[in-house]
């Protein structure tokens, strides 16, 4: 993988985008290693809850739109764009909730995706479609990223607030929304509801001391167990990214 950028975007609050954004970036940043590409660049656009740039080894670069009467400023967007235009590499960025619509609509009026891929960049939006009760808005949220791009999307359906089906029993990936839209979807991951004592404390305690999985590994306030069951949930993701038409 190349020069490709990645757009986390999806409207809801606390639906997992920090979380998508550490596990993709952590990806890349072993692909990188491996084929010898430019260092992986992270950026988060979150005003409030700048979680993604307290990663200090994913050396995200947190992008200040806001202004001192709490607005956002979408031409501050611009330096994001260029940094992102300046240099070679791959690139994954992160948005809150509080700049989603700020961020898209920018990204859209100035032609953004246009030039990112006239410039030699591969562009993936990663949307995130939650269970239970997120459901709806998260699964209305990929139908308008959907509609108003062309550019192909990665789903990523997380689990954790149960299971992404209808009260009928239908799961969204058969629903006609799914459908309408199934043919950018470039691929699926599925962030799996494991055991919430076992591998959800685990993970939790990784997300909490803002660590990555090689940090893990290499940490002693991890036991055996719980390293092993964070090397099982990341081995597991990785081999679904592996899977991405990219």
């Amino acid at each position: 993988m190349q020069n490709s950028v990645h757009f986390i975007l999806q409207g809801k609050g606390g639906i997992g985008k920090t979380l998508v954004s550490t596990i993709l970036a952590q990806w890349i940043a072993a692909k990188d290693l491996v084929e010898g590409q430019q260092p992986l660049r992270c950026y988060d656009t979150d005003q409030e809850n700048a979680t993604f740039s307290r990663y200090k080894a994913m050396d995200v670069k947190h992008v200040p739109v806001m202004t001192d009467s709490r607005t956002i400023d979408p031409k501050r967007f611009d330096a994001l764009m260029i940094d992102i235009l300046e240099e070679d590499g791959n690139c994954v960025i992160d948005n809150g909730a509080n700049t989603f619509s700020p961020l898209m609509g920018y990204l859209i009026e100035n032609d953004c995706f246009s030039l990112l891929q006239e410039s030699g960049r591969k562009v993936y939006i990663h949307t995130i479609v939650g269970g239970g009760d997120t459901l709806h808005d998260t699964a209305m949220g990929f139908v308008s990223t959907a509609k108003s791009t062309n550019v192909p999307l990665v789903l990523w359906e997380n689990e954790h607030f149960g299971l992404l089906q209808s009260a009928s029993g239908k799961q969204f990936t058969e629903s006609q929304t799914y459908a309408d839209n199934s043919s950018r979807v470039k691929g699926r991951i599925v962030l799996s509801a494991r055991n919430a004592d076992t591998f959800g404390a685990d993970i939790k305690k990784m997300n909490t001391a803002r660590l990555t999985a090689n940090e893990v590994k290499e940490s002693d306030k991890f036991n055996l167990m719980e390293k092993q069951r964070i090397k099982v949930v990341f081995r597991d993701l990785f081999e679904q990214l592996d899977k991405v038409e990219w």
